[in-house]
């Protein structure tokens, strides 16, 4: 059993780190395609794009955005990076989890802009293989995160 879960703590350590490289790359890979009608094409947008189109019309939400799609996360993954590796303190991991949840909430905004879109039927919007790269990466965030909880409880 013991070694089961020294198994599953360093997965999850290893796992975590990765996740600083596959982030950046989930902010420019394409989240969405989408175009007014079928004839003219898709254009592909990505969560750095949709930041810099956003931020020429509202840069308080281009803010918001930033904080929860880019800031959150990488905060996140950094500070558990930290207490996996024993250079922070485990005290850290309640406010590194709350972190992780709120990285979330821009997941769940564009699954609602996509339902909303289509639902209007006045373009076509498609997901693009970043829009599961990243959703993946926030989902394995947290898993990693309880594994670091869980396993911070047996100790």
């Amino acid at each position: 059993m013991v070694d089961l879960l020294s198994r599953a703590a360093a997965l999850a350590r290893w796992g975590n780190l990765l996740l600083l490289l596959l982030y950046p790359l989930s902010w420019t890979a394409p989240l969405l395609k989408a175009g007014l009608l079928p004839l003219f094409g898709m254009s592909e947008i990505s969560l750095l794009s949709g930041l810099a189109s956003l931020w020429q019309s509202d840069r308080f939400l281009a803010l918001v955005v930033a904080l929860f799609a880019l800031v959150a996360p990488m905060a996140k993954t950094a500070g558990l990076a930290l207490v996996s590796f024993g250079l922070a303190p485990r005290r850290w991991l309640p406010a590194l989890i709350a972190l992780g949840r709120l990285a979330m909430a821009d997941v769940f905004l564009v699954a609602l802009y996509v339902t909303l879109a289509k639902g209007l039927g006045v373009g076509r919007v498609d997901t693009a293989w970043g829009l599961y790269l990243f959703t993946g990466c926030i989902l394995a965030s947290l898993l990693f995160g309880t594994v670091e909880k869980t396993l911070t409880q047996n100790r």
